[in-house]
């Protein structure tokens, strides 16, 4: 057993599925180097909306549903643990979620009755009742009380207080990973532009960047960034009491009455500057769920890079033909909802427990390209 704790497992990328990754190895008694080319947190999981749910769980293949389950009924014991180890509060906030003019509300209901998920259409007059501040002009709605969502830069610098508590974890920023070290067909670490760092094995998390680096062993990794773009609003605290999504956009109230608005998406490379007229959509959108933004000054607009990928189905687990490196990459747009279950998958692939979903759909075999 002493041997197997000595484990040292290095992990590129510190988004909030390199750093639960780091968490769940460490928690586990492994010895952690993560490594983030910038600082870790800053890029996509910063960047997103944070709502515990796919914004259309239906239109999904079983397997993210099973990850998003997973996912949605851990987020409170997550937070709470997080909380009590660093006193910061990622704050997963239970608000629910009305989606408004659905077009395939028929297939959304039949889904939840499937899935057994408490989805249910209401009357739209409930809607206005319970939403006063939304907009006019909907007609239908339908509802699940019990969607979360969690304030993702608080949730990111939570996992990394509670990284840097624990002995058998370095953190290494500003570090650039070049390359890989083998030997044969074995990885046995990273050469990065301050060195090379060896361990027993690695795990690729890096996002959207992670098909550049899988391109170093001659793998052809199906992920690319795809840009979306946010603006933030701050009213009063109870302002909006709910998430509302309509035609894709969707507005999220935080408790301290910071209102999101998101998101767009784009397919323009690595390049992630804000726009005129993302801003200009944006807008017109926020005015368009919730009119009284007319007057509201936008206080943050950005974009980020969402990790895109096949179906949105993310890579997890140990990539054929070459030992000791591992995927845990390809989020898209559900990194923040899917990550507790990702990450608790992966560790239990890396150390040898039983999954705790079939691992089958998410392998890298059979899905990389050489």
């Amino acid at each position: 057993m002493a041997a197997v704790l000595d484990q040292h497992i290095i992990i590129i990328g510190g988004g909030v599925i390199g750093l639960l990754t780091a968490f769940n190895l460490a928690s586990k008694g492994r010895n952690v180097t993560l490594i983030d080319r910038s600082e870790v947190g800053q890029e996509s999981s910063w960047a997103g909306g944070g709502i515990v749910s796919p914004l259309y769980p239906w239109r999904y293949s079983p397997a993210v549903t099973a990850l998003s389950h997973w996912s949605q009924d851990f987020y409170p014991q997550l937070a709470e643990r997080l909380l009590a180890i660093t006193g910061i509060d990622p704050q997963v906030h239970k608000t629910g979620l009305y989606w408004l003019d659905l077009d395939d509300e028929a297939e959304a209901l039949q889904w939840a009755a499937r899935m057994n998920r408490p989805l249910t259409s209401v009357d739209i007059s409930a809607v206005y009742d319970a939403v006063p501040v939304m907009g006019g002009g909907y007609s239908r709605a339908v509802h699940m009380a019990d969607v979360a969502n969690v304030r993702n830069p608080r949730l990111v610098k939570s996992l990394k207080a509670a990284l840097l508590a624990l002995p058998n974890v370095v953190i290494r920023e500003h570090c650039q990973v070049i390359d890989f070290v083998r030997e044969g067909d074995r990885v046995l670490g990273v050469t990065t532009d301050e060195g090379d760092v060896l361990g027993d094995s690695v795990v690729l998390a890096a996002g959207a960047w992670s098909g550049d680096l899988l391109g170093k062993l001659g793998l052809a990794l199906p992920v690319e960034p795809v840009k979306g773009q946010m603006i933030l609003y701050k009213c009063a605290a109870d302002f909006l009491p709910s998430m509302i999504l309509a035609k894709g956009r969707y507005a999220i109230p935080r408790r301290d009455g910071h209102i999101l608005i998101g998101s767009t998406l784009e397919h323009e490379g690595f390049d992630k500057t804000p726009t005129e007229n993302a801003l200009d959509s944006l807008k017109a959108s926020a005015i368009e769920l919730i009119p009284a933004l007319a007057e509201a000054h936008v206080v943050g607009h950005w974009a980020g890079l969402r990790p895109g990928s096949p179906d949105g189905i993310p890579f997890i687990g140990p990539v054929p033909d070459h030992e000791g490196l591992w995927l845990n990459c390809g989020h898209y747009r559900n990194g923040l909802v899917l990550a507790p279950a990702s990450c608790q998958l992966l560790t239990d692939l890396l150390v040898g427990d039983e999954p705790i979903i079939d691992e089958a759909p998410y392998a890298p075999a059979g899905r990389l390209n050489a």
